[in-house]
């Protein structure tokens, strides 16, 4: 396999995931305190939304380059 065959299948994989599940969250930890023995933590989840139009341009791209990779 050629790295433009990999490329395709990452693009075409990344985009059926985002067109599958639309986005994904993270947990980020915002405030921390340690007073003594006692030790407190913030997190709060973000979400990031991955736009259609990004999903679909990603598997036509990664379908584009699996179709037009020439082998060596």
């Amino acid at each position: 396999m050629n790295t433009v065959k990999i490329l395709g299948i990452v693009l075409l994989v990344g985009g059926l995931l985002g067109l599958t599940y639309g986005g994904f969250s993270y947990m980020t930890q915002t405030h921390r305190a340690d007073v003594g023995p006692i030790h407190l933590a913030v997190s709060e989840r973000q979400t990031v939304n991955v736009p259609l139009w990004a999903s679909l341009a990603a598997v036509a791209g990664g379908l584009l380059l699996l179709v037009t990779a020439r082998k060596p």
